[in-house]
């Protein structure tokens, strides 16, 4: 049978900062591609919570890892990068897979050995499963750098995603 497009490989209902690095690696993983607003900081933030930093540090230490997100903002999403000192795509066009498919080739990386780490169903883990990468979604962050607790969004895409066939965990 084959996998549902809108169904992520891992939810486990956890921020980034509590997703397992070593998990990522147990699977083969050697490139970790980011979504930025949602994913690491709320959508009007600008500086980045300790603990999210701290997580990409560690990721970095084992990983690639590159941010890729939707955001139209060159400038926000270069700062963000700057922060933590990696690379970025910006305007991704997700769920399109150009972008991705650039990134991952800048690693020179097969997409089985490639995850996707974001907060929507219908951009982030969509265009990894589209591409065969490891989806991994997680929970919307606050400026707290704890989960969000506006979750809209991503109950929404979850009911719609069901109707659609996807089993959300």
């Amino acid at each position: 049978m084959k996998k549902n497009w809108l169904e992520p490989d891992l939810e486990l209902g956890l921020t980034i900062q509590q997703l397992s690095i070593q998990h990522l690696l147990d699977r083969g993983i050697k490139t970790v591609l980011l979504d930025v607003d949602g994913t690491l900081l709320p959508r009007h933030e600008i500086t980045l919570h300790n603990s999210v930093k701290v997580w990409v540090e560690k990721a970095k230490a084992a990983l690639d890892v590159h941010l890729l997100s939707n955001n139209p903002s060159k400038a926000r999403i270069e700062n963000i990068s700057k922060q933590l000192n990696i690379s970025f795509t910006y305007n991704a066009a997700k769920p399109t897979s150009k972008s991705l498919r650039r990134a991952l080739s800048n690693f020179q990386q097969d997409p089985k050995s490639s995850a996707i780490v974001g907060d929507r169903l219908f951009t982030d883990i969509l265009v990894g499963n589209r591409v065969g990468l490891y989806t991994v979604l997680v929970q919307p962050l606050g400026p707290n750098g704890k989960t969000s607790p506006n979750k809209k969004t991503q109950q929404l895409e979850k009911s719609i995603a069901a109707f659609f066939g996807a089993r959300n965990k």
